[in-house]
C-alpha cells in the first residue's frame, strides 16, 4: 500500500539508515582488526574471521528474507532484525574474546542479512508504482554508499576513540530506528502464514551458501585446493547447492521460489547484480589496497580520497531515480553506468607510482556516477515483472547476488594478483643484468651514493642490489594492479549486450506494490 506526505518520508528515511547500518558494517571493521588483535591477543589469521563470520551469516540470510518476511510479516521481520542486530551490536563492542566476538558477529550478520531485502521491499511498497525508480534510487545511497564509507568510518572512530565504539554507535541509531518502524510501517500481507517450513531446504542453502562464502574469503589465503577444508567445503558447496535446487523445485512450500526465475528480466537481473557487485566491492578492495602498499598513503587518507565519489553517487541517485521516472528507458542508463565504471578502470590503468591524491579525484567522480547510474536502472529492470509476494524473493536473491559478487570478484582479484605479479617481476626481471645499459647505470649510480653515504664497495654494492630489489617489486605490484583495473574494466563492458536483452520500454516502469 503506498504512502504519502509526511508517513511516507520517515518511512524511507528509516529503512534507508536501518539498511546503511547492516551495509556499513560489512567494512567497517576492516581498518579496526590490528587494534581488536592487540586488545583480544588474537592472530591476523584468527581475526578475519569477525569479517568472514558476518559475511557468511549475511549471505546465508540474504536468500531466505523473503520467505521469513511473508511468513511473519514484513514489518515484524523487519523490526526483530532491527532489534537482534542493536543487541549483537552491544554485545560485540563487550566482547571479552575472540571467540565472543565471533559468536556475536554471526548473530549481527544473521540479523542484518534480513535488513538489507526487508528494507528494499517495505520501500517499494511504501512508494506508488510509477515512481519505483526513485523508492530504488533512495535505497541505493545505502547500498552503495555504505561499504565505500564503512572503511572511513572505521579509521575515525578506531583512531579517536576505540574499537568497541564501531559497534556502540549503532545502539542508538537502532532503537530510533525500531520505533519508527514499530510506528509509521504497516504490515504486509502474511502470505506464508501457517504453510508448512521447508527444513531440508533452509539446512541445504546453509550449508551450500555458507560453504561458498567462506571458500571465497579464505581460499587465496590457503593456497585454494592444496588445503583440505577448501577442497572439502568446495565439494560440500557442489553438493549442496544440487541438492537445495532439487529440494525447491519438487516441493509446494520452498523457501526460495525458483519460479520467478521464468521472468527474463528478473533472470539477467541477478546475473548483472552479480556483475555490479564485483565492480562494487571490488574496485572498493582493491583500490585501498593500491594505495596504502604502493603510494604509502593512510587509512585516512584513503578513505577521504573515496569520500568525493561516494558524495557524486549520493548526488546523483535521486536525479537517475528522476530520469526513469520520465521515461529514460533504464538500459541505456544502466549501459551507461557499465561504460563510466569502464573509464574509471581505464584512468587508473595509467596510474604510476608518483600518482597523487589529486590524480584520482576525477576517476572516483566518474566511478561515483557510474555507480548510482548502474545501481538505480538494473535493480529497476530486475524487479519490474514481480508481482506480491515475489517481490520479497526477489529482492532477497537479487541482495544476495550482488552480495556473491562482490565475494567472487573479491577472491578472483586476490587470485590474478597473485598470479600476475609472478608473471610481471618474471618479465621484469629479463630486463636486470648485467648486459641491460640502464640496469647497470641505475645499479652504479645507487652504488656510488652508498659509497659517498661511507660505506664500503661490498656493502655499497649489497645495498644497491636490495635497492633494486626493491624497485622490481614495486614495479612489478604496479603493473599488476593496473592489469587488474583493466581486466575488471573488460569485464563490465563485455556485460552490456545483456542489459539490451531485458525487457524494453521508454514508458515509466510501473509496479504494483501488492497482489491480493
Amino acid at each position: 500500500m503506498a504512502e504519502y506526505g509526511f508517513r511516507r518520508w520517515i518511512i524511507t528515511i528509516t529503512v534507508i539508515v536501518a539498511s546503511l547500518l547492516e551495509l556499513i558494517d560489512t567494512t567497517i571493521v576492516n581498518v579496526a582488526l590490528p587494534d581488536i588483535m592487540g586488545n583480544l591477543g588474537a592472530t591476523l589469521e584468527d581475526a578475519n574471521w569477525i569479517v568472514t563470520g558476518y559475511a557468511v551469516a549475511n549471505v546465508i540470510i540474504l536468500p531466505m528474507s523473503g520467505w521469513l518476511g511473508d511468513r511473519f510479516g514484513r514489518k515484524n521481520y523487519f523490526l526483530t532484525s532491527i532489534i537482534v542486530f542493536t543487541i549483537a551490536s552491544f554485545l560485540c563492542g563487550n566482547a571479552h574474546s575472540l571467540t565472543e566476538l565471533i559468536a556475536f558477529r554471526l548473530l549481527q550478520g544473521l540479523a542484518g542479512g534480513g535488513l538489507i531485502s526487508t528494507a528494499q521491499a517495505i520501500l517499494l511498497e511504501t512508494w506508488p508504482p510509477a515512481e519505483v525508480g526513485m523508492a530504488t534510487a533512495l535505497f541505493g545511497l545505502g547500498a552503495v554508499v555504505g561499504p565505500t564509507v564503512g572503511p572511513t568510518i572505521g579509521g575515525f572512530i578506531t583512531d579517536n576513540i576505540n574499537w568497541q565504539w564501531i559497534f556502540y554507535v549503532n545502539i542508538p541509531v537502532g532503537a530510533i530506528a525500531a520505533f519508527c518502524v514499530s510506528t509509521f510501517v504497516r504490515e504486509s500481507p502474511r502470505y506464508g502464514k501457517g504453510k508448512r517450513i521447508d527444513w531440508w531446504g533452509i539446512l541445504f542453502l546453509a550449508i551450500a551458501v555458507g560453504s561458498l562464502q567462506v571458500v571465497l574469503e579464505k581460499g587465496e589465503d590457503k593456497d585454494w585446493f592444496s588445503t583440505w577444508y577448501i577442497s572439502l567445503l568446495t565439494f560440500t558447496t557442489i553438493a549442496s547447492v544440487i541438492c537445495f535446487v532439487w529440494r525447491e523445485t519438487s516441493i509446494d512450500y520452498p523457501i526460495v521460489n525458483f519460479k520467478i526465475l521464468r521472468h527474463r528480466s528478473f533472470t539477467i537481473g541477478i546475473f548483472t547484480s552479480f556483475v555490479l557487485g564485483v565492480a562494487l566491492y571490488g574496485s572498493t578492495f582493491v583500490f585501498p589496497v593500491f594505495c596504502q602498499t604502493l603510494l604509502g598513503f593512510t587509512a585516512a587518507q584513503t578513505g577521504l580520497i573515496l569520500l568525493p565519489g561516494g558524495l557524486a553517487t549520493i548526488s546523483m541517485m535521486p536525479f537517475v531515480g528522476n530520469m526513469l521516472k520520465r521515461g529514460i528507458p533504464a538500459q541505456i542508463l544502466s549501459a551507461c553506468g557499465f561504460f563510466l565504471f569502464f573509464i574509471f578502470c581505464y584512468m587508473l590503468y595509467n596510474s604510476n607510482l608518483n600518482s597523487g591524491t589529486g590524480d584520482f579525484f576525477w576517476p572516483l567522480i566518474i566511478r561515483g556516477v557510474g555507480m548510482a547510474v548502474l545501481f538505480v536502472p538494473l535493480t529497476t529492470l530486475a524487479i519490474q515483472d514481480l508481482r506480491g509476494p515475489e517481490i520479497g524473493q526477489g529482492t532477497g536473491l537479487n541482495n544476495m547476488m550482488r552480495q556473491l559478487g562482490g565475494s567472487f570478484g573479491i577472491a578472483i582479484i586476490t587470485t590474478i594478483i597473485h598470479i600476475k605479479s609472478g608473471i610481471n617481476r618474471a618479465i621484469l626481471l629479463e630486463n636486470v643484468n648485467v648486459y641491460n645499459p640502464a640496469y647497470v647505470a641505475r645499479h652504479g649510480s645507487a652504488a656510488a651514493s652508498f659509497i659517498a653515504q661511507g660505506f664500503s664497495p661490498e656493502q655499497a654494492d649489497a645495498m644497491a642490489n636490495g635497492a633494486m630489489e626493491g624497485v622490481v617489486t614495486k614495479q612489478t605490484m604496479l603493473t599488476t594492479f593496473d592489469d587488474v583495473y583493466l581486466l575488471v574494466g573488460f569485464f563490465v563492458l563485455l556485460c552490456i549486450p545483456l542489459i539490451f536483452l531485458q525487457k524494453f520500454s521508454r514508458k515509466p516502469v510501473a509496479m504494483p506494490t501488492d497482489a491480493h
